[in-house]
């Protein structure tokens, strides 16, 4: 169960905080999943596996569970908007610039600006980003089960960890 805490959106903050304070607040933790609308599931399946390697968690008549170690994407068949302009979800990689080349081998366009986002056949867009330059970060017991045990944070990443007393200061 959360704890009171005064991690609320300050804009916010003084119209909950009586509540914050009476109520437990449950905390955000992660994210278990991400649905992406597809048209075709064995399209998807065909065009992600040209980028990343896949592993399947499960599998349905109208859904594929690509596997992520503890999390996983699910690909619903069934899209039913227009292509993505801003909403987007950042996917984690291993070497993002393989995954460059991936998409470029594979003819995806590159979106353009800084990073490395695309859309896919369906219209959903992906921001890429590397795991070693972002906050996020895996248990090393699942980095290991992914085969993923020599992966390490950049600097960067874990100075800004280190800022929120989320990492060991540096030897």
């Amino acid at each position: 169960m959360g704890q009171p805490h005064s991690g609320t959106v300050p804009s916010l903050a003084p119209a909950l905080a009586p509540l914050a304070t009476l109520i437990p607040m449950p905390r955000l933790v992660g994210i278990n999943h991400v649905a992406l609308e597809v048209e075709s599931v064995e399209d998807a399946l065909e065009f992600y596996g040209r980028i990343f390697e896949l592993e399947l968690r499960g599998r349905s008549s109208r859904m594929a569970f690509v596997d992520m170690g503890d999390q996983f994407i699910a690909l619903a068949e069934g899209r039913t908007q227009p292509p993505d302009r801003q909403r987007h979800f950042g996917l984690v990689v291993d070497d993002k610039e393989a995954t460059r080349k991936a998409l470029e081998a594979a003819g995806v366009e590159i979106q353009p600006g800084r990073g490395l986002d695309f859309l896919d056949p369906w219209g959903n867009l992906i921001q890429v980003v590397d795991y070693r330059d972002i906050q996020f970060t895996k248990a090393p017991k699942i980095l290991t089960g992914m085969g993923l045990e020599g992966l390490s944070k950049s600097e960067r990443a874990l100075a800004e960890l280190r800022e929120k007393g989320l990492a060991s200061p540096p030897d």
